[in-house]
């Protein structure tokens, strides 16, 4: 059977998933009467509450008796080292772009990473159902972003169709029926080439993703380079330096099949399969016969820029929840993930309880936190801080600069301006989008938008949209203003009690509701002012046996500033950490007595002035 491997590729929330599953179904894929669930390619919890793909996963469907390999790819920056493997196993991609938003900056992420491989693209304007679609400037814009990537004469050749992928229908051209996706699937079948196989008999295999099953162990999958292979044949791991990792037999071999991954007897040369058997063989490394000397070449990854210290959770309310509280559990466990996520380093500290995590960026970080909370892990960590680099001729200090895109209404556009200018960011571009928008484009410091989105959502009242894509190191730009107001510290432990809270109002918001657990360290509020403020929230009313002329008002809390993981990591200060448990999210002084609190800032004062 003829084989086509395609990836879809696209920014966040341009409706890839939406399009695969719409794929799946159109092709036969699932019977009529089939109860399948939305966006069925998501079938990690976080990614269906959160609505983004974090996982690149593989499917296949038969289309005109040829078999077509898609792969659902992530749209966030965050997630960009799994699209950088993937397009490596493919021969063609469909570049998925919203008909109103336009190209954005993960459209030209993952679009530089193709034309680079030397793929050539499909476009799919898609969306164009919406009322402010505007899909034939969109086509421009393409165009123009495909020019500014220096793509070659045949990239720039590229075919577009137009598409609804909720309503199931793609067309060449907008005035054409609106019946099916066949126009799309046809397009694969004639553009995309069939996979280049290597005449060497030989089996070979470059390893693009990894996962773990509790039953079959690792599983390795990746698209076959040459030759063929079947259960229980021996095959040896190399390294990228070529040096043999192990030798192993071949368990399980899967190959993907609609939503479901099915063992099968034999696979050739240019199928997209996993092998289960190895147990130290990773990504990048690759899988041959005994026979096979040299790795395959593997695509180089683009280096983190952030990092946090992740450490065993030591405040007076640990073990309650969890049941993952070790030092070597953790470590374990980020180890694991290390492993199969090339995007990810993880190093031991000075401290022995504590690890650095560097990623992508806070929500790569935030889904890695998440993930372990829901696995049971406790935890500590810290604010997210920049990987700086030296200039190699000069020594000059560089650090990494993001390229933002703003889309705000007109009337919020100078707040935005000068608030990312506040954080040392540099306006590029400013052009009206249409419908009372305008676009921004900005070059800033990644520490400079640490903890800035929650602030930008309320500067435009909630209708900004803010895109952020690692641009290039550096000149460091000078200090950043961090948060203005001090934190409300508990003094004692035990539980909240309203009659404290309700005293306290007058000094800022509150976190907590009466009746939490509470520790002398933890952060209850925010203090109105600069500074840091211990209070006392166990202090109930004095009772006396005089009764008051009026009935006592009862006590009318303002509801509390609630926090989800990514705002609360954002929110700390240096000084300050992220309790993470399986039920709760709290935040803490790092030193919970403050006497050592107090020395700690006499010592930092004493380093800096030095």
């Amino acid at each position: 059977m003829d084989i086509r491997n395609v990836a879809i590729i696209a920014h966040v929330d341009h409706g890839k998933t939406t399009l695969v599953d719409c794929l799946l179904k159109q092709s036969g894929t699932f019977r009529n009467n089939q109860q399948v669930a939305e966006r069925a390619m998501d079938s990690n919890d976080l990614e269906r509450e959160r609505g983004i793909t974090i996982l690149a996963k593989a499917t296949s469907v038969v289309w005109k008796d040829t078999r077509v390999n898609i792969v659902d790819t992530p749209g966030h920056a965050d997630f960009g080292g799994e699209v950088e493997r993937i397009l490596s196993m493919v021969d063609g991609v469909v570049l998925l772009v919203d008909a109103a938003e336009g190209p954005l900056p993960q459209t030209k992420f993952v679009l530089g990473k193709a034309l680079r491989l030397g793929l050539r693209p499909i476009v799919l304007i898609n969306k164009v159902d919406r009322p402010d679609a505007r899909a034939h400037q969109v086509h421009d814009e393409v165009f123009d972003l495909f020019a500014a990537l220096e793509a070659s004469d045949q990239q720039l050749d590229f075919p577009t169709l137009f598409a609804s992928a909720k309503q199931g229908w793609a067309a060449t051209a907008l005035e054409a029926e609106h019946r099916d996706m066949a126009p799309l699937f046809d397009l694969i079948l004639r553009h995309v080439p069939p996979p280049k196989i290597d005449a060497d008999p030989a089996f070979r295999m470059l390893v693009t993703t990894l996962e773990s099953d509790a039953f079959l162990g690792r599983i390795l999958t990746g698209r076959i380079q040459s030759g063929s292979v079947k259960p229980n044949t021996v095959l040896k791991a190399l390294n990228a330096k070529g040096e043999e990792i192990e030798q192993t037999r071949v368990t399980k071999l899967l190959a993907f099949r609609g939503l479901e991954r099915q063992p099968i007897e034999q696979a050739e040369a240019g199928d997209i399969v996993a092998v289960a058997g190895f147990k130290t063989a990773t990504v990048a490394d690759t899988l041959g016969d005994l026979s096979v000397a040299a790795a395959l070449p593997a695509q180089p990854v683009d280096p983190p820029t952030l990092a946090m210290t992740f450490s065993v959770n030591d405040s007076p309310l640990a073990g309650r929840d969890g049941d993952k509280v070790t030092t070597r559990m953790i470590r374990a466990r980020l180890m694991r993930e290390a492993e199969g996520n090339v995007a990810i380093r993880v190093r031991d500290t000075d401290n022995t309880d504590s690890y650095e995590v560097a990623g992508r960026g806070e929500l790569q970080l935030g889904v890695l936190i998440e993930t372990m909370r829901r696995e049971g892990f406790e935890l500590a960590v810290g604010r997210p801080r920049v990987l700086f680099q030296a200039d190699p001729t000069t020594g000059q200090r560089l650090e990494p600069i993001e390229e933002v895109v703003v889309d705000v209404d007109d009337a919020y556009t100078g707040v935005v301006v000068e608030q990312i200018s506040i954080r040392k960011g540099e306006l590029q571009d400013m052009r009206p989008s249409g419908a009372g928008k305008t676009r921004l484009v900005f070059h800033a410091p990644s520490r400079g938008l640490i903890g800035y989105h929650g602030e930008f959502l309320t500067d435009t009242r909630g209708t900004g949209v803010m895109n952020r894509l690692f641009h290039s190191y550096g000149p460091f730009r000078g200090p950043v203003p961090g948060r203005r107001n001090g934190a409300l510290i508990a003094n004692a432990e035990g539980e909240a009690v309203a009659y404290a809270l309700w005293n306290l109002e007058e000094r800022g918001p509150m976190f907590i509701d009466p009746g939490t657990a509470v520790y002398r360290g933890m952060l209850i509020g925010e203090h109105s002012r600069g500074n840091d403020l211990d209070v006392n929230v166990l202090k109930g009313k004095q009772l006396t046996n005089i009764r008051a002329a009026g009935k006592d008002e009862a006590v009318r809390l303002t509801p509390p500033r609630r926090m989800s993981l990514e705002q609360a990591i954002a929110y700390i200060d240096n000084d300050e950490l992220v309790e993470v448990t399986p039920r709760s999210i709290r935040l803490r002084k790092r030193f919970l007595d403050p006497e050592d609190r107090k020395r700690a800032r006499k010592q930092a004062a004493a380093a800096a002035a030095e």
